[in-house]
């Protein structure tokens, strides 16, 4: 059922829901199948029968439909994969988070001021203390995924010794001489997420969506690590498993580095 919040700006919808909104607020016709969803919304005081959305929405939906930039987050854990992500519109700024099994996300209204902050929460991202020791894993998309699929099993299994049937499946997809190190960031593995950014401008001199993105490894007490390779933006599905893997550690100051550098200045703003 959707839900919010007028203390401070918040909403909880299902992607059916959003659906629905931006529908009614561009002025669409609602397709049968999403009846059950605008009824929720009805029936939570968000629409009227006529179509008309509540005035509380007006923010939110003004940014969801015409956003100047798209930043989307990718999380992957032991609990799954979840989607949080920013819509910058040109007055407002909107975040959204998922939480695991829960189909409804919170919709929210952000500072505009705080949007490196609001992406760095997203990720959980801590500080460091000093900085990290220069360290490089290097190894092939092959035998990274056989170490994930051993601690998958492990973590299913009572009693299992996740780090020690991480790093014999490394070593068995070819993997024994980073097996040590590579099985203690994949047990330690809080998240792997990516972070993309996108917006309409100009890219080698044609208009089109341009997009950055990053992509790291938040192993909790082993600290964060860059995702070098495979190189971002990188399409799902696009690498095989001979392509090679390459994990560099760095402070948490260079993931906010990272974070900055991934929004678009105004100069590329306009160039749209």
């Amino acid at each position: 059922m959707p839900s919010f919040d007028v203390t401070r700006s918040r909403f909880r919808l299902s992607d059916d829901e959003v659906f629905v909104l931006a529908q009614l607020a561009t002025g669409q016709q609602v397709p049968e199948s999403m009846a059950a969803a605008a009824a929720r919304l009805r029936d939570a005081g968000l629409a009227n029968e006529a179509g008309e959305l509540s005035a509380l929405l007006l923010p939110l939906m003004r940014t969801l439909v015409h956003p100047s930039v798209i930043v989307s987050l990718e999380a992957g854990g032991r609990q799954g994969v979840l989607h949080h992500g920013m819509l910058i519109g040109d007055e407002h700024v909107v975040c959204h988070e998922t939480w695991p099994g829960q189909e409804e996300a919170e919709y929210r209204l952000v500072e505009p001021r705080t949007v490196v902050w609001t992406l760095a929460d997203l990720i959980a991202l801590r500080q460091s203390d000093g900085d990290a020791a220069e360290e490089v894993v290097e190894t092939t998309m092959g035998v990274l995924e056989a170490g994930l699929a051993a601690l998958e099993k492990a973590s299913s299994t009572p009693g299992a010794d996740e780090r020690a049937l991480a790093a014999e499946a490394l070593r068995a997809a070819g993997g024994a001489e980073i097996a040590p190190r590579l099985a203690e960031l994949i047990v330690e593995l809080r998240s792997q997420w990516r972070m993309t950014a996108a917006w309409q401008g100009a890219q080698e001199g044609a208009q089109g969506v341009v997009a950055r993105a990053v992509a790291a490894w938040d192993c909790g007490p082993l600290g964060y690590w860059l995702r070098e390779l495979p190189a971002e933006p990188m399409a799902e599905g696009a690498a095989s498993e001979g392509d090679p893997f390459r994990l560099r550690r760095v402070a948490a100051k260079r993931i906010w580095q990272e974070l900055t550098a991934l929004l678009p200045d105004a100069a590329e703003l306009a160039a749209s």
